[in-house]
């Protein structure tokens, strides 16, 4: 008997009394529709199309991968998501429930291929065999696994190891691997262009179509490449930041490009120039957002790659690498900033959350930074990822670079039997951000913004200034809380937490006066953060780094807002004295 794709924790999710009714009933109607037609038992023969010769091409997957995880996966150990299945004795993943739904997505994704195949030709044969084994319990569809956020991804990764997984196979399985394949991209051709999956729709149609041979696989080709053309007008912004503003998508939308590049190559087809412009800007990108250790900035949903995750996008024959003065100081549209010192270099994300669809990774960091000493990195975001964590709480203010008031959130995701709905969104009240920035010529740079988020609860502005003075390589920051709203009497006035959140190969110390903090980074060079608040803790925290929580220490400045006008924090980070 098939077994559920993934169990459900019935006691999580978010509170109903808050939920978003509208949208939950208009989700679920969309669902159900979709599930009464696509499951109606006649469904899988519109499926099917005549024979297929095989495989004639195989882009060439960069991106880097654990042999590790292949070797234990011979094995039959799984670890996906930062989850854990032992598949020993039946080896038969597929017929028993995944741990937790970021598993069971990785797992239906096909994301152990990659590794699997590290194992030579034994891996291949196992690939195989696994494959077969998915072919058999899930071809009819069903919702969870013919889901677009799951079939594109499935279909990139077949695509990429079909033809070696076929030297193994029978004429029969060959048949059978194609025409799944040719399935899968039909229906996924069918479904509606989601915002946050029409990127990975195009190039899943497309990378198919390279990989099948004949009539059948120039036809997906031919559609996924000018579905492509779209998705990338709607999905990436001029300055090459993804819709989502999450970097992690623009750096798995960059590896993606390039297999279509090679793909194309394989098949002796030119690249459309509107895709090579694309790369150039996701290139562009991501090295903006990348730390001077070649790390990646973990706003909006990102995960903290490091540079070995990242390198090899920037390594393609036209694409050297830029020298940092050469890079933008700001991303106009991605709204995203760098602010650099002689040696400090701070990164400032200063855009709203994306709400909706887009909103699936979002966060609600508003005003965040990370800064790098060097190549210490001291300050990171909290970071995120959803395909490899079901910890929504990273999300949240109060896991962020900010200012939190009482122990208060803005925007809280919907998670649990509503969240999938809705694809995971953050709910709550709208706000905006504003922000100016002003250079001063071989001085520093000034970045000033502000929110209202705080307006509904406590009837206050909160406005941030952030100053890089080059001569004297400090950060001065400060917090200012201001009321908006006159006529309301607060019944007791909030306290206020500023937080900053450390690397957590950084070493905090506190200071006898309590007013500075001395940090040590792998390099052992020593920053001061000083500050004017009332006072100061170093208390435990985590990000999420590797797939996985990390232990890390978070700065925490606390006090009272004032009664009688604006509360104000002043901050500097600076060098230590030798």
């Amino acid at each position: 008997m098939q077994q559920q794709a993934y169990e459900q924790n019935p006691t999580s999710g978010y509170h109903i009394a808050h939920a978003p009714w509208a949208k939950i009933i208009l989700a679920w109607v969309r669902k159900q529709s979709a599930a009464e037609w696509f499951g109606m038992p006649g469904y899988r023969m519109t499926l099917k199309g005549p024979s297929i010769e095989g495989f004639i091409a195989a882009p060439h997957e960069i991106r880097p991968t654990n042999a590790l995880l292949g070797r234990a996966i011979m094995s039959g150990r799984f670890t996906l998501a930062g989850a854990r299945m032992s598949t020993q004795g039946s080896g038969d993943p597929w017929n028993r429930p995944s741990p937790t739904r970021a598993f069971a997505i990785e797992l239906h994704r096909f994301a152990w291929l990659s590794p699997l195949m590290t194992q030579g030709d034994d891996g291949a044969k196992e690939a195989l065999r696994l494959f077969l084994l998915w072919e058999r319990t899930f071809r009819k569809w069903t919702p969870f696994v013919w889901a677009q956020e799951v079939l594109a991804r499935r279909l990139i990764n077949l695509s990429l190891f079909a033809r070696r997984m076929a030297i193994f196979a029978t004429e029969d399985e060959v048949q059978i691997l194609a025409q799944s394949m040719a399935a899968q991209a039909r229906h996924l051709s069918r479904l509606s262009d989601h915002p946050a999956w029409f990127a990975q729709k195009a190039v899943a149609l497309t990378l198919t179509g390279c990989a099948l041979s004949g009539r059948i696989g120039d036809g997906f080709r031919h559609k996924g490449l000018k579905l492509l053309l779209k998705a990338l007008k709607r999905t990436l912004l001029p300055d090459g930041t993804p819709a989502t503003r999450n970097p992690l998508d623009g750096l798995n939308l960059l590896y993606d490009l390039l297999l279509v590049e090679d793909g194309l190559n394989q098949r002796g087809e030119t690249l459309p120039e509107e895709v090579e412009t694309a790369i150039e800007r996701l290139s562009r990108f991501v090295r903006t957002l990348s730390h001077p250790d070649g790390s990646l900035c973990a706003f909006q949903g990102a995960e903290a790659l490091h540079e070995d995750q990242i390198a090899p996008a920037l390594l393609r024959e036209n694409n050297r690498p830029v020298a940092p003065a050469a890079l933008p100081h700001s991303l106009e549209h991605g709204r995203y900033h760098r602010l650099n010192g002689r040696s400090l270099s701070v990164y400032v994300d200063t855009g709203e959350a994306r709400s909706g669809a887009l909103g699936y990774g979002a966060c609600d960091h508003p005003m965040g930074f990370e800064v790098s000493g060097g190549r210490d990195k001291l300050f990171v975001a909290p970071g995120w990822s959803p395909q490899q964590s079901d910890r929504h709480e990273f999300r949240m203010l109060n896991a962020a670079n900010g200012l939190q008031l009482n122990d208060a959130v803005i925007l809280t995701p919907v998670t649990g039997r509503f969240g999938e709905l809705l694809h995971f969104a953050l709910h709550g009240p709208h706000y905006r951000i504003r922000s100016r920035r002003v250079e001063a010529e071989d001085a520093g740079s000034l970045l000033e913004m502000e929110h209202d988020g705080w307006r509904s609860q406590f009837g206050l502005k909160h406005e941030r200034r952030l100053y890089v003075d080059i001569a004297r390589d400090e950060l001065r920051g400060e917090e200012r809380l201001l009321s908006i709203d006159p006529k309301r009497e607060q019944a007791q006035l909030p306290n206020y937490t500023v937080r900053f959140i450390l690397h957590p190969d950084v070493q905090a110390s506190l200071a006898r006066d309590k007013k500075s903090i001395l940090l040590r980074g792998l390099s052992g060079r020593g920053w001061w953060l000083r500050h004017d608040a009332r006072e100061a803790v170093i208390e435990e925290g985590a990000v999420f780094d590797k797939g996985a929580p990390r232990k890390t220490t978070i700065l925490a400045l606390r006090g009272m807002c004032r009664p009688d006008g604006p509360t104000r924090v002043r901050w500097k980070l600076s060098p230590a004295e030798s």
